[in-house]
């Protein structure tokens, strides 16, 4: 007997292939120096450490680390979404010096408007900027059957599971068009066959349209699985310890040994920066 899965892996293979080929391309993201202080009761806390990055057109950089290790807190920063305290952001040849249709942020949450149907909501960007109606329905079913969401248009969102809403969050993303897809833990409320569904998706979507994607995760295998590079940050005050570059091919399955063997290396790195930062924090 033939095993399907095996078939499946391979034809996604030469699809993703053939679509990086043709893919446009999004904008390269440079981070120079950004760091984050706040407030707190008085007292001044330093999320963020000084964080140089460069981040290639079209590039897959996932951000991992323990909670509150300022991960998202960068993301926020490069949406333009927060001021740094100190440091400069780039996307393409223009300073982030707020939020701007060449990025976008996605959350856990989907923050889809339940007030309105699917199509409603995927168009709603799209509307605000002007587009005209024709114009806004052709561009939501598009998206909508990229995210395979075909037949969904008109229901709402209490009517749909947790993952066919990431689906429509990242379908309303895409419509828009932005260079930088930054994605904060956009899985991680999910189940884990829906998750790994929506892991492959997304490889495939990030493939055939090139977009510069920053995907900030917990989950060690999952940067692995997405990634072409994964940052390993230190707790707070989060700062880059590690740099992984993924060299596996794709499609990458989670049990794959070498992925397995490579989420091991990285993971026993996150395991030592946290152990020397508890250490430090015992000795102040």
């Amino acid at each position: 007997m033939v095993d399907q899965s095996i078939g499946k892996a391979t034809t996604l293979s030469v699809e993703l292939a053939a679509a990086q080929q043709a893919r446009p391309g999004g904008i390269p993201l440079r981070i120079a120096g950004v760091h984050k202080t706040f407030i707190t009761r008085g007292r001044t806390v330093e999320a963020l450490a000084p964080v140089d990055l460069e981040v290639r057109a079209g590039e897959f950089v996932c951000l991992l680390g323990s909670s509150g290790c300022g991960k998202s807190t960068l993301l926020s920063i490069v949406a333009g979404l927060e001021p740094a305290s100190g440091g400069r952001v780039w996307a393409g040849e223009r300073e982030v010096r707020g939020p701007g249709t060449d990025r976008v942020l996605l959350f856990q949450e989907a923050a889809l408007f339940p007030w309105l149907d699917v199509q409603r909501n995927v168009e709603f960007g799209l509307r605000q900027a002007g587009v005209s109606a024709d114009e806004r329905a052709r561009t939501a079913r598009h998206f909508l059957d990229l995210v395979h969401l075909t037949g969904f248009e008109r229901s709402y969102i209490h009517q749909l599971s947790g993952g066919m809403r990431q689906r429509a969050a990242l379908a309303r993303a895409l419509a828009l068009d932005p260079a930088v897809l930054l994605m904060d833990e956009p899985f991680g409320a999910l189940d884990a066959l829906t998750r790994d569904r929506l892991q492959n998706e997304l490889e495939t979507i990030w493939a055939t349209t090139g977009k510069t994607i920053l995907f900030v995760t917990h989950n060690v295998r999952e940067a692995v699985a997405l990634g072409d590079r994964v940052l390993v940050f230190s707790p707070r005050p989060g700062r880059i310890v590690r740099e992984f570059h993924i060299d596996l091919p794709r499609p990458r399955r989670l049990e794959d040994h070498a992925l397995v063997d490579q989420a091991a290396e990285i993971l026993a790195v996150l395991h030592t920066a946290d152990t020397v930062a508890e250490g430090g924090h015992h000795g102040q």
